[in-house]
């Protein structure tokens, strides 16, 4: 890939070299195995720089066309096919989710007694396709460990994932629909199995299959080859290992490179977490949305399409609970209060992370991107993606 000499987009090189060492760092700590960065600006890419292994035990150093699982920055990516659908005509954001998936209808809401029981109550109106682009819907994930609800996720849905064989995005979806609502429609931010309802809502609407539909609208024409729900095995060889941390310090392998679940075909197609990308495809994705739409002549969404994107559609223009520096657009994280978030950025930054620490966001104001590819696990716990931002930012110097 080619990089651009930075004073021409004004930073700093001097400066900008900071990204690497602070990278480097997280390496020589033996915190992280490998790590790769990528910085463009006005559409040129100024910082492409990769530390590390991509798999430490079998000798591997980082290669800059590893391939990642990026877990929940698939989101992003099926937020836009949803978006594509949209400008269409298909469906209004307002819409019922239950018009065209029939299992959303008559939902009703987990409401605790004030002991271990609770009540279900009637939804006080519909879920709507907004909501699931926003995580407001009432829907979870399984992650809370003292949410009733989140227990009948992992038991009904991630259990059933796992064991069943037959198990497809339909059933997935029907069990999801089957389970009571953490809250009122519309009524709070919480993160949940949302964009694997609007994947299936993509397969639905569009009448092919959701892995199609993402391959033929937005991984074909905007030359993302290497991006899609498992690694072919041409291409095994470039999947990398996902690490945690060990027992007493140090890593251990979460998910090996060479026997992962990612190298076979998924039974289902996981529009909030299923895909595998490389840093390469990721910039031509992330670039489409920095240029409001479009990359090389290929527009996939409207300059206004992208701009509602980008926009807080949380209730009374609030902010996600565990971040109140951030609101949440039709897909990603919006920063609305650079001081509340204690580093560097614009009022107006859109992007998300998967939960293997890669992270992604554009700047429209600075017309900048920033892309973080790793590997390790729990995602967020280390202040890798933070330091990464600050360490750009700094650089900046026109």
């Amino acid at each position: 890939m080619h990089t651009t000499d930075p004073a021409s987009v004004g930073f700093d090189p001097r400066r900008l070299q900071r990204v690497k060492e602070a990278m480097q760092r997280y390496v020589d700590r033996n915190l992280m195995a490998g790590i790769i960065t990528l910085v463009a600006r006005h559409g040129q890419v100024v910082h492409l720089e990769k530390v590390g292994w991509m798999d430490r035990e079998n000798n591997k150093e980082m290669s800059l066309d590893a391939i990642f699982r990026i877990y929940s920055m698939s989101k992003p990516i099926t937020s836009t096919a949803v978006m594509m659908l949209f400008e269409e005509g298909h469906f209004r954001l307002g819409d019922p989710v239950s018009r065209y998936i029939p299992a959303f209808k008559d939902m009703k809401v987990y409401q605790p007694r004030g002991n271990a029981d609770y009540d279900l109550v009637p939804a006080r109106r519909e879920i709507t396709i907004r909501d699931l682009l926003t995580h407001t819907a009432g829907l979870s994930y399984g992650f809370d460990e003292r949410s009733p609800v989140d227990e009948l996720y992992r038991e009904k849905v991630w259990k059933r994932m796992d064991t069943d064989p037959d198990v497809k995005l339909e059933t997935m979806i029907e069990a999801i629909a089957s389970l009571p609502l953490a809250h009122h429609p519309g009524e709070a931010w919480r993160y949940s199995m949302a964009t694997d309802v609007l994947g299936y809502l993509v397969q639905v609407v569009s009448g092919k299959p959701f892995e199609v539909f993402l391959e033929e609208r937005i991984f074909a024409p905007l030359g993302m080859k290497d991006t899609g729900f498992y690694v072919p095995e041409e291409k095994a060889s470039r999947l990398t290992a996902v690490y945690g941390p060990a027992e007493g310090g140090g890593l251990k392998v979460i998910d090996s490179a060479t026997d992962s679940s990612y190298l076979r075909k998924p039974k289902v197609a996981s529009g909030g977490g299923g895909l595998v990308s490389t840093t390469a495809d990721y910039l031509r994705f992330a670039q489409m949305i920095l240029n409001r739409g479009i990359l090389d002549g290929t527009r996939l969404l409207a300059p206004k399409t992208v701009e509602l994107m980008m926009m807080n559609h949380l209730p009374g223009n609030g902010r996600k609970p565990d971040e109140p520096f951030n609101g949440f657009g039709l897909g990603g994280s919006v920063l609305l209060d650079v001081a509340g978030s204690q580093g560097y950025g614009s009022a107006g930054n859109w992007g998300w992370g998967g939960a293997a620490n890669t992270w992604f966001w554009v700047d429209p104001r600075e017309d900048l991107l920033g892309i973080l590819m790793t590997q390790y696990m729990p995602g967020f716990v280390l202040p890798v993606t933070e330091d990464f931002k600050n360490a750009v930012y700094q650089a900046l110097d026109a």
